[in-house]
């Protein structure tokens, strides 16, 4: 069963980190899916943007891995976006072999959560990288079973480095999650129905119509985008 952020299990006083001097967390919340109880924390040293939360599509994501008792034991899995780590280190605890990427400032908040909520003895299937969308996608194999999204279309400025990342990431047999809350002035509604489809098979799977949030289940169809978005 999922719970709402457990507030009574949350540190309002910033901690500094053993291993590195100004590194302060802060507001440890904890999240319930599929029996695990995660505690994710928020880095506050540094300008981490839109990364030092988690946000409400993050959270209907974990919700439907949940809800549909998906299991990634043995599957080879890549989260975009990872932020505070929530939906990368559950898919892990899953049993996914799971690499979370981000911008790398962003990285130690990711470290600092698998830290305390993946054993030791699960952590040899988990990798961070650094992955700039559109830049270094190409770096990165395209074998994975599954790769995981929440809350990434945010700015339009963006999305055509998303797409091609998702193309280059994802092969014929790869399952991709998305899960997006919409927003607007962002475009984000023509990214959904307009340009996904154009290289996505797109299957909405769950809606949040409360919080404007939808899931979406997709799979590569088609040509790659590299010529479509060539400068």
């Amino acid at each position: 069963m999922t719970s709402s952020p457990s507030h009574e299990n949350s540190s309002d006083d910033a901690t500094k980190d053993e291993n590195q001097t100004a590194i302060y967390y802060i507001n440890q919340d904890v999240f319930e899916f599929c029996g695990y109880n995660l505690k994710i924390a928020r880095s506050t040293s540094h300008n981490l943007g839109v990364s030092a939360y988690v946000w409400d599509a993050g959270i209907a994501l974990c919700r439907y891995l949940e809800k549909e008792n998906i299991s990634f034991t043995g599957k080879k899995v890549i989260e975009l976006g990872s932020g505070t780590g929530i939906v990368g280190i559950l898919a892990t605890l899953l049993g996914g072999n799971v690499t979370l990427t981000d911008q790398p400032q962003i990285l130690h908040q990711i470290e600092h959560n698998i830290s305390i909520n993946v054993p030791f003895a699960c952590r040899h299937r988990l990798n961070v990288r650094p992955l700039a969308w559109g830049e270094d996608h190409t770096k990165f194999p395209t074998d994975y079973d599954f790769i995981l999204g929440s809350d990434l279309v945010y700015s339009s400025v963006y999305y055509s480095s998303l797409i091609r990342t998702l193309h280059h990431l994802a092969n014929p047999d790869t399952t991709i999650y998305l899960s997006s809350a919409f927003r607007k002035g962002n475009g984000s509604l023509s990214f959904h129905e307009v340009l996904l489809p154009e290289y996505f098979d797109c299957l909405i799977v769950d809606r949040l119509s409360d919080k404007d949030i939808t899931v979406y289940k997709m799979s590569r169809i088609g040509k790659g985008p590299e010529d479509w978005f060539r400068t």
